[in-house]
């Protein structure tokens, strides 16, 4: 008795794996998908430029004029160097150059009375092409000397301080556009049978307890085979004022349950 016991709790083991096995498929597509019961999709927003700005040239920072959490305009100054040393460098290059041309232009009216030979003047012509670019060389070298703000946003961290003598490469503000903010989402790959771009939906927003309005702006060119999720990026259609790349919540579309 006790041993028909055991093997009838062994066949409904088995049984019930057998049917969690079967039914997998399905679960893992929603906790891949972020759904609930109520057809919600977890979402997440992201900022459509974020960047570190680093030094292009090894002087020493003169001033780095904003904080963490300082926000700024396009175009604005963020970083200045010292960088007295190069201009000293393109006075002196411009000097040669000047020297050069004028050469040049002697060698050239001594070449008009046949006074120089073909050589000497190609020699002539040919210094003054390369003072002119070593010149061309540091003044864009001096262009590097001030940073200024790709776009418009807000300073994540600042890791160079004033004062600071830095090399080429090295980091010094890390960067990220609070307008230009994107909405990232995983769906079930069945909705792709009535989902499409320029769909409208509405995101609840944890972070904030506020409702927004989005839509759908690119639909992701590869289905999860094991999921059978994919990956949707859209954008608020609204005001984005006080939303944050990082801030979270979840996506009600219209007519899902």
């Amino acid at each position: 008795m006790f041993e028909a016991v055991v093997r009838l709790r062994f066949v409904a083991g088995v049984l019930g794996a057998c049917c969690l096995l079967i039914q997998a498929p399905s679960v893992w597509a929603q906790s891949a998908a972020g759904t609930d019961q109520d057809g919600r999709i977890r979402v997440q927003l992201t900022a459509l430029n974020e960047l570190v700005v680093s030094s292009e040239v090894a002087a020493r920072i003169e001033r780095v004029t904003v904080r963490d959490g300082d926000a700024f305009r396009s175009g604005a100054l963020l970083v200045s160097f010292d960088c007295r040393t190069l201009q000293a460098q393109l006075e002196k290059s411009m000097a040669t150059r000047d020297g050069a041309r004028h050469h040049l232009e002697t060698v050239q009216r001594l070449a008009e009375l046949d006074s120089v030979g073909k050589l000497e003047a190609d020699q002539a012509r040919a210094k003054a092409r390369e003072t002119a670019a070593d010149v061309s060389m540091v003044q864009s070298t001096l262009g590097k000397c001030r940073i200024f703000a790709p776009f418009a946003g807000r300073v994540v961290q600042r890791m160079a301080s004033d004062h600071q003598f830095v090399n080429a490469g090295t980091p010094l503000l890390s960067l990220v556009d609070t307008r230009a903010i994107e909405v990232r989402l995983i769906v079930p790959s069945r909705w792709l049978a009535w989902l499409k771009v320029d769909s409208p939906f509405q995101v609840r927003l944890d972070d904030l307890e506020k409702t927004v309005d989005a839509k759908v702006k690119r639909i992701g060119a590869r289905v999860d085979p094991i999921s059978q999720s994919v990956e949707l990026v859209a954008v608020v259609t609204g005001s984005t004022a006080g939303l944050l790349p990082g801030m979270s919540g979840w996506a009600t579309f219209p007519g899902v349950r």
